[in-house]
């Protein structure tokens, strides 16, 4: 078995006579291996690519957060913006860091609903709602939060820092 690796090996190290030099002041592309019989992984790129449909850094965060604390309360609204950081959320850049923590916790999706069949405990939190709506990272978001059972009120923790301080004192 050790002379089927040796030759794999030596193979792969066959010079064609097409091998190219770089000067020194450029850096080599990162070496990429496989296993014996697998595809070659795609070239690794050296500029990013720009997502669909923007360019790269224009796809940011712009987030319209509104909260009630109660149905027949005046709305808050509010704007956050995340790389650079901004609007007129208390603490912007605790939002912003709380929406990679979570980002990183969910799968990256901070906005995602409770799943369909999650138990949740049975308990009010309060009345208060909040409608979030936006972009974050160039997604899409429109979504709504409440305190109505255990799973909504954990969603809504996660994310209270783009709820501001009333958002964190319970109404009765």
């Amino acid at each position: 078995m050790p002379g089927v690796v040796t030759a794999l090996t030596l193979t792969g190290c066959k010079d064609n006579g097409t091998a190219t030099s770089q000067p020194s002041n450029q850096a080599s592309p990162p070496a990429q291996s496989t296993t014996p019989g697998s595809q070659a992984p795609a070239p690794v790129s050296q500029t990013p690519t720009p997502p669909p449909g923007g360019k790269i850094g224009t796809d940011g965060t712009k987030l319209t957060i509104t909260v009630r604390m109660s149905p027949n309360s005046h709305p808050i609204t509010r704007t956050l913006t995340c790389d650079p950081t901004g609007g007129n959320t208390p603490n912007a850049a605790q939002a912003c860091a709380s929406l990679e923590k979570v980002s990183a916790a969910k799968g990256g999706d901070p906005f995602a609903p409770t799943p369909k069949g999650q138990m949740c405990t049975q308990i009010y939190g309060g009345p208060q709602t909040a409608t979030v709506k936006g972009t974050w990272k160039g997604k899409k978001v429109d979504t709504t939060f409440g305190r109505k059972n255990g799973c909504e009120i954990k969603r809504w923790n996660d994310l209270a820092a783009l709820f501001g301080p009333l958002a964190h004192t319970p109404t009765h």
